[in-house]
């Protein structure tokens, strides 16, 4: 297949570049360069593929055969969706619209990278598919889990409406290499805090929960539903659940740091709770991880390490 993949220079639109590069197919990353960067595609470029930087909420245009979009382009940690609401909000609307104007003009399927962060902070644990969410829309995080709200209605009506093959993935928690060092979330935060011997730094009392996918999981789960006939939401991600406070003394362990764990005020509708129900991607998709916390965050230190 040709396939087009938006925020292709992203941290998860990189790797996913590199899977459909390895399974055969031909690979047109598309990426505004506002949080991602070539560095992560540099490795890539080749006869099969293509580099293109455009910004898709003003339009997207590719030549020729198109026969899949992965559409991954947004900011999608709080750093950087909290900095740049307004242009979050532009691509969860006017970019997906303009990646479906694209495969309807094509011909092509299309996959939404969605997000966990639809079920805001969650009544029901786990979060099943079937689960609408507690979400404040006028809140500071409303930016992103509204985008991405309204993305999946979206997506849905283009397939409702003019039949395209839509696919919609919900990501939990992912981590590997080529976060950045700067990200602002979770594991890239305790990882460069524990390997410069800085203090590791949560937020609230440490009870809140997380589950956390590594990307190569997380990526042969998304190829997976691309080639699926599913056109529901499907949640992939890691249903091993930890506090915060676990994680922090895990990285402290895996890293000999002597960090010590400092304490800051809890956000606005950071979530208490987030652990995926899987059942959907076990059954539909035979997905299941394989990678354990400690190897990936092995992996993932040694990547951050390498880039500093």
């Amino acid at each position: 297949m040709r396939i087009v993949i938006t925020g292709g220079a992203g941290f998860i639109g990189s790797h996913l570049s590199e899977r459909c590069l390895q399974e055969g197919h031909e690979v047109v990353a598309v990426d505004n360069l506002v949080t991602g960067s070539e560095k992560n595609i540099a490795h890539l470029h080749g006869p099969k593929f293509s580099f293109s930087l455009q910004n898709i909420s003003d339009g997207v245009f590719v030549d020729g055969v198109v026969d899949f979009i992965l559409h991954f382009a947004s900011p999608a940690s709080p750093v950087d969706y909290l900095e740049l609401p307004i242009q979050t909000l532009k691509v969860g609307a006017l970019g997906t619209h303009n990646a479906l104007g694209l495969a309807r003009a094509k011909g092509a399927g299309i996959l939404l990278a969605s997000t966990s962060e639809i079920y805001g902070d969650p009544l029901v644990h786990p979060q099943p598919e079937n689960y609408w969410g507690n979400v404040n829309s006028i809140g500071p995080r409303g930016c992103y889990d509204e985008a991405k709200r309204f993305a999946e209605a979206i997506v849905m009506a283009y397939h409702r409406m003019h039949g395209i093959d839509t696919k919609i993935v919900r990501i939990f928690n992912t981590f590997g290499p080529r976060m950045r060092a700067s990200d602002g979330r979770i594991v890239p935060n305790f990882l460069r805090q524990a390997t410069n011997g800085e203090p590791l730094t949560i937020y609230g009392d440490g009870s809140q929960t997380r589950s956390f996918c590594y990307v190569t999981d997380l990526v042969d789960g998304i190829y997976r539903l691309m080639l699926s006939k599913e056109h529901n939401p499907v949640n992939i991600g890691n249903p091993r659940e930890h506090t915060v406070l676990e994680f922090a003394e895990l990285i402290k362990e895996l890293l000999h740091s002597k960090s010590e764990i400092v304490f800051e005020p809890l956000p606005q509708d950071d979530p208490k709770q987030r652990k995926p129900d899987i059942t959907r991607a076990r059954t539909i998709l035979g997905w299941e991880p394989q990678v354990t916390l400690e190897d990936g965050l092995r992996l993932t230190a040694n990547h951050l390490r390498d880039d500093s």
